[in-house]
């Protein structure tokens, strides 16, 4: 489960304070599915990367599973905040970065060399991933040899080849035809409704309508937090 207590983050721009996240409070049961949305520049990714331990907020609590996250001492929170990400949290970009000279299996392996994980599991785990995501005949492949979609399944793949709790993904159909997002997001929601926590940001209604939860922001506050129409 994930907790956030009075969260802020703000920002030095020059010799201004942009008060990109304020006073955040917001509960995340297990299995849950969230929808982050609100107009550019409300703060939507900055909260998806701080869920994500890519950024920390400046002032209030995140409890990750009862655990306070960032609450170690300086020496030892860099190395628990990469273990919380390797572990817990998968995390699909809305530009993907996959690795252009790696393969499609090479690119969802990737977390597991950085990890330390022999490599006989590393491919067994990989053609797991990639079967649940459709891909087992593109696995030699390399990214630029693959449609959208398929890059897209790629880094689903990747995000959740560790088995993490939570999936985090930042505009998951943005870059898609209608035909290809619908795809992906089926494809999510299926993860979803196996247990995995799931938390979209998105601009588009029809995406966020198919979410439980639909959580608005503007201007760094929490405008709505409900159940979808």
């Amino acid at each position: 489960m994930i907790e956030l207590r009075g969260l802020s983050r703000h920002f030095q721009v020059g010799d201004q304070i942009v008060r990109a996240l304020q006073d955040i409070n917001l509960v995340i049961p297990d299995g849950d599915y969230l929808a982050l949305m609100g107009p550019s520049g409300s703060g939507k990714s900055t909260l998806l990367h701080i869920l994500g331990c890519l950024d920390r907020p400046t002032t209030g609590r995140y409890v990750l599973d009862g655990r306070e996250v960032g609450s170690l001492p300086e020496d030892e929170l860099a190395s628990a905040l990469a273990e919380v990400r390797s572990r817990k949290i998968g995390f699909v970009f809305q530009f993907l970065h996959l690795i252009p000279r790696l393969t499609a299996a090479e690119n969802v392996e990737l977390p597991m060399v950085l990890a330390g994980i022999p490599p006989a599991e590393r491919r067994e785990r990989v053609a797991k991933a990639l079967r649940a995501v459709g891909l087992t005949d593109r696995a030699a492949h390399r990214p630029d040899q693959l449609s959208g979609g398929q890059r897209q399944r790629v880094a689903i793949a990747r995000a959740t080849v560790m088995g993490p709790s939570i999936l985090l993904a930042d505009e998951p159909t943005g870059n898609l035809d209608r035909a290809s997002g619908h795809e992906i997001i089926e494809l999510i929601e299926r993860m979803n409704r196996e247990g995995l926590t799931l938390v979209v940001v998105t601009h588009d209604p029809e995406i966020g309508g198919r979410a439980r939860r639909i959580l608005k922001l503007v201007d760094g506050r929490i405008s709505s937090d409900g159940k979808a129409a």
